[in-house]
């Protein structure tokens, strides 16, 4: 299975692989920001897996592990780095020492010093997608960064470039820059975006979604006796994550899935399977970006492309049984 990244007209495998869990630890304060512990060789495996069974897109971002992830992907990668696109994020700022966030910064004088990092991180020389991090940064401010990303891909430090929001109206600032053609968003079967996915057919924009399995809510990985450990953000959530409470999968949340359990299972799929066909079978523009730390599950998520979407008919089921 293969995706166009929109207007870039660069191709990618219709499923994408997500770094956030590789980075390890990182902190906002003493909320925690990371998925515990990290394995590098195990992380290195997974990618190089990856890539194997035919994965050709690979997401992150500066500040997970404050830099960590970056580092152990341009290094896994870098054998194969001719055949990949790799997509990483600006906007955060961030103690490395220290693995803290410091706050965020939308300035266009802040790109060129981050995209210098993440090229340094990456052991690369082209940043192939280059993605705003900052979720809800003023219109205004991010109008200023449309400009900043044309320079650089005039300069050939990056290829292309997007937001990553959920805001529509955010979508249509970027949309303006001709070589913009991603938008990061979430979606996943508990979390629809109509709204972006409509930006996209309008603007020619690819849809890289972001939380496809919920942060793992949407695998059999997660029961209700399953707990994370309190220095995890799944084990002590903020207060935007809806999925997890109290170190726990939500009951209600739990239920939703289990009302569609079967569907998402329909030939011979895993449930990661049958929600990773649930976001192809949104539009053809989707390209879903699992987060992945194991071998394991990067053989599972890679093998829903050996199904396929899902049926329309098998759509409109689960927006019957899981509004």
């Amino acid at each position: 299975m293969k995706r166009i990244l929109g207007r870039s007209g660069i191709e990618v495998s219709a499923l994408g692989m997500g770094t956030w869990a590789i980075g390890g630890e990182m902190s906002a304060g003493d909320q925690p920001l990371g998925w515990g512990a990290v394995d590098d060789a195990e992380s290195t495996a997974a990618i190089r897996r990856a890539f194997d069974l035919g994965v050709t897109l690979f997401d992150t971002a500066d500040v997970y592990g404050t830099g960590h992830a970056e580092r152990v992907l341009g290094a896994a990668l870098k054998p194969v780095r001719d055949q990949v696109v790799i997509a990483t994020k600006w906007g955060n700022t961030y103690d490395e020492a220290r693995r803290q966030l410091t706050g965020a910064s939308g300035a266009p004088s802040y790109v060129r010093k981050a995209l210098t990092a993440s090229l340094r991180r990456l052991d690369t020389d082209c940043v192939d997608v280059y993605q705003l991090h900052i979720n809800e940064l003023p219109v205004a401010e991010a109008s200023d960064l449309v400009g900043a990303c044309e320079d650089l891909v005039a300069e050939g430090l990056i290829r292309t470039y997007g937001w990553s929001t959920d805001d529509p109206e955010r979508v249509d600032v970027f949309a303006k820059g001709p070589h913009c053609s991603v938008v990061q968003h979430e979606l996943n079967v508990f979390s629809d975006a109509p709204e972006v996915l409509e930006r996209c057919e309008r603007y020619d924009l690819a849809g890289l979604n972001r939380s496809p399995l919920a942060m793992g809510l949407l695998s059999d990985r997660v029961t209700a006796d399953t707990v994370f450990g309190p220095d995890t953000v799944r084990g002590r959530q903020p207060e935007w994550l809806v999925w997890f409470r109290d170190g726990r999968a939500a009951p209600e949340f739990l239920a939703r899935r289990d009302a569609i359990r079967e569907i998402l299972r329909s030939g011979g799929r895993t449930i990661a399977q049958g929600a990773l066909a649930w976001c192809w079978g949104r539009s053809g523009r989707t390209v879903p970006l699992p987060g992945c730390r194991t071998v394991a599950q990067v053989e599972e998520n890679a093998g829903a492309m050996a199904f396929g979407p899902l049926t329309a008919g098998q759509m409109g089921e689960i927006a019957r049984l899981a509004p």
